[in-house]
């Protein structure tokens, strides 16, 4: 077995600590060897507890010489200062979405890190979700597309600084609105060419938590619909999808999976549900050990983020909105 990779994880909040068990646990071509966190005394006690060193300053940490990769899982508002930080240092990066909280930053992100030749993962994990992967070979399968209906549904968040559009960048749009982004592009294989929004706010004060967006798609004929909602009770993530040869009603939160033609409802049969963060993980040591493609990549977190650009100008001026082209 080749040396282990020395990861440093810059957030160990909520989310992080998802990544952090795994990297102890599942990934052994990975190795925990530093976290920071901004709340310091409790950053400090993970560390001891993890038995690896905390740094209360994340810069301190890019450079710790025991740290060969990166995993930052914090406000998007820090992940550029993150992204010239890694670049300068020759670290590798797997970096949650939203890549960035504007168009303009997740491009400037993306060259930044390209130029400086790192490997790079998108945390965008629905790509890892065995649902979103089964519904997609079946759109494939069913001939071309003729409509596509998406939600993700959640309780309200109990993270005070997602409703800091200081922080934040945005509301559930940039949020998890990116997931919904990433994978109509992911289930159609299309670009999203226009939006068109609208947004409110329930148990937000400063950023939306809910919206209905349409999309067009560049090269298909397909009626897109995006939908999210962070107030309520619960959580889903339906897929709907019309074909030419049959329709697909399928959840990736709640992991079923119906093919429908006419009347009759089939079940389809599903491999068994995945750890997101776990896979997103083993495919960063992939990428790390043998130079595997990641199933999604830097471009893909900027393309999102347009997206959600667009559907937060959409809303506020009442019109649809083009969304920029990204080069490859």
């Amino acid at each position: 077995m080749a040396a282990r990779i020395g990861i440093g994880v810059i957030g160990a909040g909520k989310h992080g600590r998802r990544y952090l068990a795994h990297i102890v646990r599942d990934v052994p071509f990975l190795e925990l060897r530093a976290l920071s966190r901004r709340d310091a005394a409790q950053g400090a006690a993970q560390a001891k507890e993890l038995g690896v060193r905390f740094h209360a300053d994340w810069r301190d940490l890019v450079v710790d010489p025991e740290v060969q990769a990166v995993v930052a899982v914090v406000p998007p508002s820090l992940h550029r200062q993150i992204a010239e930080a890694v670049a300068t240092a020759g670290r590798a990066l797997l970096i949650e979405k939203p890549l960035a909280t504007t168009g303009a930053d997740a491009l400037a992100t993306r060259t930044r890190l390209r130029d400086a030749g790192v490997p790079c993962l998108m945390a965008h994990t629905l790509r890892w979700n065995t649902v979103a992967q089964t519904v997609r070979n079946e759109i494939q399968r069913l001939g071309p597309l003729r409509a596509l209906a998406l939600n993700q549904r959640f309780e309200p968040s109990a993270l005070d600084w997602l409703d800091r559009p200081e922080i934040s960048g945005g509301g559930i749009l940039l949020h998890t609105g990116v997931h919904s982004f990433d994978l109509v592009r992911f289930l159609t294989g299309a670009e999203v060419a226009r939006v068109w929004c609208r947004t409110s706010r329930v148990v937000t004060t400063r950023t939306e938590d809910n919206f209905v967006a349409t999309f067009d798609l560049t090269g298909s004929d397909a009626l897109v619909s995006v939908t999210g909602c962070r107030a309520t009770a619960g959580r889903s993530g339906l897929i709907d999808a019309a074909c030419r040869d049959a329709q697909v009603v399928a959840d990736h939160q709640l992991h079923f999976a119906h093919r429908i033609r006419g009347l009759e409802r089939t079940p389809i049969d599903l491999p068994p549900a995945a750890q997101t963060v776990r896979a997103t993980l083993e495919s960063f040591a992939a990428l790390l050990e043998a130079g595997t493609t990641p199933p999604t990549t830097l471009t893909d977190g900027v393309c999102s983020v347009m997206i959600a650009e667009a559907c937060m100008r959409s809303a506020a001026e009442g019109r649809a909105v083009d969304v920029p082209a990204v080069a490859p």
